[in-house]
């Protein structure tokens, strides 16, 4: 079920870049969100799984919802119109590394040796895939920067999710956070896109499938499903398959788009792959499993004896 949600994630990126060029990047962007919110509410109610939010919940959702919804999509939508594809997918996927970095600031928690080295790591894979656009420093992609603040928004958000998720079912959460986001998104786009919205009649029915495609599989499905499977396997688990995402999105964009994926962009997805299965606690985990499994069969063989 991951590997699916992780192709469609993937997949969603060269869907995302066209969109936001065929429309006004906010615009578009609002909608497309309502639609994913109002398609988990409609799972959720044949669920019977719809209640009100507490007062302590609705300041959690307001939380995650301007960091999750609102900064994340409105600056991966613009930053999009400035970027390929190919260079935003490959940024999306350090989210789980800069996820444990703030759990480790935030919530004091003290990263390990291999974390540290996954932070490193990750690091130099952005850069490899940044700098290889051979214009150096000078000339940093200001799409490619906010890609950059869009991921670390989310990854703000997460820890915001994971405080909220104790006493609200996080597919309920995911719900609430897409209208309350989409609304405010929808606001900034007509301050900042003003009459654009008479121009969505102008496109193509193949678009149309396109929008919804992302909408109710990508967003809305593929959320509430993710937020399913952190309940059942645990954090560390379900972030290994993120770096599924970042190869799907890179697959997605040299298929749909055409765009030339570069040795670089090779080299960088090994770096941020490397650094997320060190950085997000995901080979520490495995070792301790391990060699709990160890500790429980020799027991268990001496037992016999």
């Amino acid at each position: 079920m991951l590997v699916f949600i992780m192709m469609m994630w993937g997949f969603n990126v060269p869907a995302l870049k066209t969109l936001v060029t065929e429309f006004s990047p906010v615009t578009i962007t609002s909608l497309r969100i309502f639609t994913a919110g109002v398609t988990v509410f409609i799972i959720l109610a044949i669920m019977k799984k719809i209640r009100k939010p507490t007062r302590r919940e609705s300041f959690f959702i307001i939380g995650g919802g301007l960091l999750n919804v609102v900064s994340h999509h409105y600056f991966l939508s613009v930053g999009l119109t400035q970027t390929t594809s190919t260079n935003g997918g490959l940024i999306l996927g350090t989210g789980p590394l800069l996820t444990a970095l703030l759990a480790s600031v935030i919530l004091r928690n003290r990263p390990t040796v291999i974390k540290v080295i996954g932070f490193l790591l990750g690091g130099i894979g952005v850069s490899i895939i940044v700098l290889s656009g051979g214009e150096g420093l000078g000339n940093l992609n200001s799409g490619d920067a906010m890609v950059f603040i869009s991921i670390f928004s989310q990854a703000l958000s997460f820890i915001i999710i994971s405080r909220a998720a104790k006493t609200l079912d996080p597919r309920l959460l995911t719900g609430y956070m897409l209208v309350f986001g989409s609304v405010i998104l929808f606001i900034i786009g007509l301050i900042t896109e003003p009459g654009e919205i008479s121009q969505l009649d102008e496109a193509s029915i193949g678009i149309w499938v396109l929008f919804l495609a992302s909408a109710m599989l990508a967003t809305a499905l593929g959320h509430m499903l993710y937020n399913h499977s952190i309940g059942k396997l645990g954090a560390a688990e379900t972030s290994i398959f993120l770096n599924l995402n970042t190869f799907f999105s890179l697959v997605g964009a040299a298929l749909f788009l055409g765009e030339k994926i570069t040795s670089y962009h090779l080299l960088g997805l090994v770096f941020i792959i490397l650094g997320v299965i060190c950085g997000a606690g995901t080979l520490e985990e495995l070792i301790t499993k391990r060699k709990r499994q160890r500790f429980y069969s020799k027991k268990q063989h001496n037992h016999h004896f």
